[in-house]
């Protein structure tokens, strides 16, 4: 199986999503990159306790795609050997009333990873320079000071937003949140099969929405605000990265190994040392178990 170089999906210069690549032949068949996967989460799921036990980090995963990029899928799949209660997966969706009373970043600041913890961000505040730039009418129902307007939300107002997600993502990096952002970089071709195979089979129709036709149409438009989101929010301490999506398993497999081989790089994080007179005593605690 091919060998991958985790930095050539990092973004670090500007992108054009239009020149990267939506499917990476790993030359390898489905088994074996499934197999490699399993691989890599079992590795990952061990280094998910010693994060657990060291308590100053916590990770947090940003997934975002199109419709039927395979995001529910990858996390499925990514995560299947962890620890249920070391890593939490949030899904946003349209906002609720009650959030809607807050700033837009509040419902993710308050779904953050506490350290030791995986945080997994199904669709992300990303959201809020996505489907919100697409459609800025939408802005008007978080009722913000200034905006009266959809001729309010300018260029001016979308730097502003740029702006508070970066200040947002290197407050809570320099507090101890080791981010990633994937972006599931997904061929309009691939889309329309994915789309067609939910109304095919009868067990995958309630997947389907008509508004998922409506959004396609929309496709030029979010490639363009996702490109943009991309080269503006891609910094050292909240990196993107781009992953060739046509294939899943080589998706998932991929995501993986960029976390696993990122992760192993923090050489301060290491499990606990016991105290020197419990390490001492170890011996005589055994003994009294095992005299019962």
């Amino acid at each position: 199986m091919k060998e991958i170089d985790i930095d050539q999906f990092k973004v670090s210069n500007a992108v054009d999503l239009n020149a990267i690549p939506t499917r990476v032949d790993l030359e390898a068949d489905e088994d074996t990159i499934k197999d490699e996967l399993r691989n890599v989460r079992k590795k990952l799921g061990k280094f998910q306790d010693v994060i657990y036990a060291h308590g100053k980090y916590a990770v947090l995963i940003c997934i975002q795609g199109m419709d039927t990029a395979g995001k529910d899928s990858l996390i499925r799949e990514v995560f299947k050997d962890f620890n249920s209660r070391g890593v939490v997966v949030h899904s946003f969706k349209v906002p609720t009333p009650l959030e809607l009373k807050h700033d837009y970043i509040w419902r993710h600041y308050i779904a953050l990873p506490e350290r030791g913890k995986f945080g997994v961000f199904n669709r992300t505040h990303y959201e809020n320079v996505l489907v919100t730039r697409v459609h800025p009418g939408y802005i008007m129902n978080e009722n913000i000071p200034g905006v009266e307007t959809v001729e309010d939300i300018n260029g001016a107002f979308w730097d502003k937003r740029f702006e508070q997600i970066n200040n947002f993502e290197k407050h809570i990096a320099e507090n101890g949140t080791i981010i990633f952002k994937f972006f599931l970089h997904l061929s309009k071709d691939e889309q329309k099969f994915r789309l067609l195979r939910r109304l095919r089979k009868e067990e995958k129709n309630w997947k389907f929405s008509p508004g998922d036709l409506k959004e396609r149409k929309l496709w030029d438009k979010y490639q363009d605000c996702y490109q943009d989101a991309i080269n503006r929010t891609s910094k050292e301490h909240a990196p993107w990265f781009t992953i060739p999506a046509d294939d899943k398993p080589s998706a998932r497999y991929i995501v993986a190994r960029i976390l696993y081989d990122t992760l192993i790089k923090y050489e301060d994080i290491d499990e606990p040392e016991l105290d020197p007179e419990v390490k001492a005593n170890i011996a005589l605690y055994r003994q009294q178990l095992e005299s019962e």
